[in-house]
């Protein structure tokens, strides 16, 4: 399977472009590191602000691309003014995987309490690809893909009818 993955960060954005220079994105390095271990290949990386339009072209780029299968989104899914990710990324789905969300939040509340509840997570198909939005957070980004890594082909089996 081939991935891209998109961290939605203003903050790491900003100070990329301030500096000139690859800045530090531990979630994004995660998601790859556990992506490798599945066996998983990442196409690209790609990092992005919090921002709908450029997220939006982003997410449409990856579904247009024939050499992938799956889209993970890690940042912007909290409660904060600037968190899009979520408004955003809804509108491609053709079926969303509501299931994702709740097993997410049941799993973080007995590790970190009800603060769970503020995570906006979740999942969902399109054009025969997964799209996971998952927190920014390390802690966040690890939890997701170890409960789901394994279901990813049997969501891709299903979503591509086949």
């Amino acid at each position: 399977m081939r991935y891209v993955v998109v961290t939605v960060s203003t903050s790491r954005y900003d100070l990329q472009g301030k500096e000139g220079r690859r800045v530090s994105d531990e979630s994004g390095d995660l998601a790859q590191e556990m992506i490798g271990r599945s066996k998983g290949v990442v196409a690209e990386r790609l990092l992005i602000p919090d921002d709908a339009r450029l997220l939006k072209g982003a997410v449409s780029r990856a579904l247009r691309r024939a050499d992938l299968d799956v889209v993970v989104l890690t940042g912007g899914t909290g409660v904060s003014t600037t968190d899009v990710t979520i408004e955003t990324v809804r509108p491609f789905f053709e079926k969303e995987i509501e299931g994702f969300g709740e097993i997410f939040r049941s799993v973080s509340y007995q590790r970190i309490g009800a603060a769970a509840a503020l995570s906006r997570a979740t999942a969902g198909v399109a054009k025969g690809k997964l799209i996971m939005c998952l927190p920014g957070s390390p802690d966040g980004v690890k939890t997701a893909l170890e409960l789901f890594a394994g279901e990813i082909p049997h969501v891709l089996h299903l979503a591509r009818g086949s």
